[in-house]
């Protein structure tokens, strides 16, 4: 049983990352991620995540909720408009959501997958 008495603490912006190896997503040149899991329950999770510029495409099996604290990228779906978004950004992303990430400059994000 979790002890939920104590909180998940983690300096977004400056949190030691692991290295999460390249992108499966990416449609370009090699993209390297890193990230550290802050807390993990079945298919729910919250972390921070990092990866470095370039393309992807992605179709979400999951919802994901992000709030973007360092870098930029133009966000795509299919058959939608591009946007862009970066620090101080917040965005969530379906289950079956489809589209690319053009990631202009590495991007730093906490994200909850639910």
């Amino acid at each position: 049983m979790t002890d939920v008495t104590t909180p998940y603490l983690a300096a977004a912006v400056t949190a030691e990352l692991e290295d999460w190896g390249p992108l499966e997503e990416a449609t370009g040149e090699p993209m390297q991620t890193s990230g550290f899991t802050l807390w993990q329950d079945g298919d729910q999770e919250v972390g921070v995540w990092e990866c470095t510029p370039g393309p992807s495409y992605w179709t979400l099996e999951t919802h994901e909720f992000v709030h973007i604290v360092a870098g930029r990228m133009t966000v795509t779906p299919d058959g939608g408009e591009a946007q862009e978004i970066g620090p101080g950004d917040t965005a969530v992303f379906p289950r079956g959501w489809a589209g690319s990430w053009q990631i202009h400059e590495t991007i730093r994000k906490v994200y909850v997958i639910f």
